[in-house]
């Protein structure tokens, strides 16, 4: 992980990026930056949300049955009014929509996808807790014109970039290419993302686990047991592992990439298949976690190999420094006593 003493702003990394693939036209560094501007704009409405009388519930309940949040709303809004004009985009898809966002007829059809998870961890607003932006891009499928489902159901390994912007006393952008994972940190001042930390890697062991603990009546016998054994005394360090949960996909995430551990969401008696959305959630932390050198696992399988049925499709998550999912996947296998 590089900390650059050099300026160095989120369009001027992309450009840099782009020069490297001498095919490049341009198209998904414009995607990128229009991507941003949107997400500085939800950054402002977030800050000042209780001034705008914007927090609180919509009144309504989104594909999943969750009441809808008013900051949900709006910034679902900012990102679709954003991206649906800029020529980029084919299709698009968001966790608050039950069916696929269509680019309007009067604009040109790109030949990239955007799914999004507008505002992860809304259930923390009201209470001033960190939360999100979680977002994926694909490169479609269908020939042209109009995008479709098949666009937008692809696995995760055929991602092309994916990131998140968590929102909190700063904004930060993390985003990958495919070519490591780079942190950029938002100046007020100038109005910039500028690059903080550059090829970030999580290390290959940590000491802290993230999980709702709450659950563990729901879990089954091998992940109770994973979690007994992180909380015992380790024989080399003489500590526990820490707990840190968040409860905001986001910030757990980005804590774990940074200082390395797990996190977990995985089945339970409620939640057979899981419950974070494998498109919105799943699919782009997972592939930011690899391309960190960590892996992300259901338990069993990989999830970026999961060829996805559809758009709102659930599944177990458990991510993290590669030795402590390993570890994991043993309990659940029983491999462990």
């Amino acid at each position: 992980m590089e900390i650059r003493n050099r300026v160095i702003t989120i369009e001027r990394h992309i450009l840099e990026e782009q020069r490297k693939h001498s095919d490049a036209t341009g198209e998904f560094s414009d995607l990128l930056r229009d991507l941003s501007l949107a997400l500085k704009v939800i950054q402002r409405e977030v800050r000042r949300a209780g001034i705008a009388n914007i927090l609180g519930l919509a009144g309504t309940e989104n594909v999943h049955g969750d009441e809808v949040k008013k900051l949900d709303v709006l910034a679902d809004d900012l990102i679709y009014r954003a991206m649906d004009h800029g020529g980029h985009l084919c299709v698009m898809a968001s966790e608050e929509h039950e069916g696929l966002l269509m680019i309007p007829e009067k604009y040109p059809k790109g030949k990239y996808v955007l799914l999004y998870d507008p505002l992860d961890g809304s259930s923390n607003i009201d209470a001033n807790v960190n939360t999100g932006t979680i977002f994926s891009i694909y490169t479609r499928v269908s020939p042209s014109g109009n995008g479709t489902l098949d666009d937008c159901l692809q696995p995760g390994y055929k991602q092309i970039a994916a990131g998140y912007v968590l929102y909190g006393p700063s904004m930060v952008m993390v985003y990958s290419a495919g070519d490591g994972v780079h942190m950029f940190t938002y100046d007020p001042t100038i109005g910039e993302f500028l690059l903080a930390l550059e090829d970030i890697r999580i290390p290959k062991k940590g000491k802290i686990y993230s999980i709702n603990e709450g659950n563990y009546h729901l879990w089954d016998e091998g992940m109770r047991k994973y979690i007994d054994h992180v909380k015992e005394i380790d024989a080399a360090t003489q500590r526990p592992y820490t707990s840190r949960y968040v409860g905001s996909m986001v910030a757990d995430i980005h804590r774990t990439l940074l200082y390395g551990g797990i996190f977990l969401y995985p089945a339970d008696a409620k939640n057979k298949n899981g419950k974070l959305r494998l498109m919105y959630e799943a699919n782009p932390m997972s592939f930011l976690v690899e391309q960190a050198g960590g892996l992300s696992s259901t338990g069993t399988r990989r999830i970026l190999d999961i060829r996805p049925t559809e758009i709102h499709q659930r599944v177990p998550v458990i991510c993290g420094s590669p030795e402590d999912v390993r570890m994991a996947e043993e309990f659940l296998a029983g491999k462990r006593p």
